[in-house]
């Protein structure tokens, strides 16, 4: 009996044994096997095409401004290259210059040149006495600022100029005329000179964009005013 109780044992531990081994050889063939969801990866070290394509990295659009040749001046900006012509003033016998090809009209004694955003304007008026800084800050900046859009004085000085010799500048800001198509308006900057000479005044307004580069040509026309 003791010995048929052994036997009995030892078939159960023998049949334990065995079924481990089963189930330990089902489970590693279930590991080994590649899951439809994750792409293998090749035994050279290379992902696979599904692989690579997640790897990559993303695509990215540039977003800085492509550059362009400039092809014309700034607004305002009067080219250095422009040719200087010379003018009268209406009836007077001061001679100016002025850029070629600016649009010329004249109203009320007043001879106006324009081109785009700039403009020059003269007029030549009786005068007994010569203007000075006092008389252009108690007279011309009060009928300024009554006559023209939103105007701020900047400054008045004493210049002398090649031509005609001392001249009373007065320098400020006004609106242009709105434009007739949008209707907004150039913040325009404007240097006005008053030239004296056997009792006339020669008063040159030389007008342009704020921030425009007008410092050279504004001093070759200044500078061209004579009575011949």
């Amino acid at each position: 009996m003791r010995h048929q109780t052994s036997r009995v044992l030892a078939d159960l531990a023998l049949a334990g044994v065995v079924s481990a081994a089963l189930a330990a050889c089902g489970s590693g063939n279930s590991r080994s096997t590649s899951s439809p969801m994750t792409p293998p990866t090749s035994t050279d070290g290379m992902s696979s095409s599904a692989t690579t394509a997640t790897a990559a990295p993303p695509t990215t659009q540039s977003t800085a401004p492509a550059t362009h040749p400039t092809e014309f001046n700034p607004p305002g900006d009067i080219p250095d290259n422009a040719v200087f012509v010379d003018h009268v003033a209406p009836g007077s016998h001061v001679h100016f210059t002025v850029p070629e090809g600016w649009a010329q009209s004249a109203q009320h004694g007043t001879a106006s040149f324009t081109d785009h955003y700039n403009s020059i304007a003269i007029q030549v008026v009786a005068a007994p006495q010569a203007p000075t800084a006092a008389s252009a800050r108690q007279v011309d900046v009060p009928q300024l600022k009554a006559s023209e859009s939103h105007f701020q004085l900047i400054g008045i000085d004493t210049v002398s100029r090649k031509g005609a010799g001392t001249a009373v500048r007065i320098r400020y800001l006004i609106d242009s005329k709105p434009d007739p198509v949008t209707g907004k308006v150039v913040r325009d900057a404007v240097e006005r000179y008053e030239f004296w000479h056997h009792d006339q005044d020669a008063i040159l307004a030389l007008t342009g964009p704020r921030n425009a580069d007008n410092v050279d040509p504004w001093q070759t026309v200044s500078d061209s005013v004579t009575w011949k």
